[in-house]
């Protein structure tokens, strides 16, 4: 979220418009910028499906599953001690590049 003194200003991107921008710069139809969107999320989530699965684009980061050990919990509404399952959860460590241009644009 970026603040100016005079008017807020919330930038973010949903699938659609991620698939505009796409389109656009690749000068391809929405259609097949869709379909490539579609093609990269489907083919990431079966390979982290898979044993060890992995996915690292060097410069932007890396999508790997992490295991969640179970552990105890409390209920916010009643105050009362809950288990938590263990369980294995989607993760993205942002490369090398991705970071340096988020903190390059956090000082501007």
């Amino acid at each position: 979220c970026l603040y100016n003194k005079l008017t807020l200003i919330i930038i973010s991107m949903n699938k659609s418009e991620l698939i505009d921008a796409i389109a656009k710069d690749a000068s391809i139809t929405k259609v097949a910028a869709k379909a490539a969107l579609e093609s990269f999320i489907s083919n990431v989530t079966t390979t982290l499906k898979s044993k060890d699965g992995k996915v690292s684009l060097v410069g932007f980061g890396t999508f790997s599953v992490a295991e969640r050990a179970a552990r105890q919990g409390i209920n916010p509404a009643t105050k009362k001690p809950i288990k938590i399952a263990a369980k294995k959860v989607a993760k993205f460590k942002a490369g090398a590049d991705l970071a340096a241009a988020v903190m390059a644009a956090k000082k501007k």
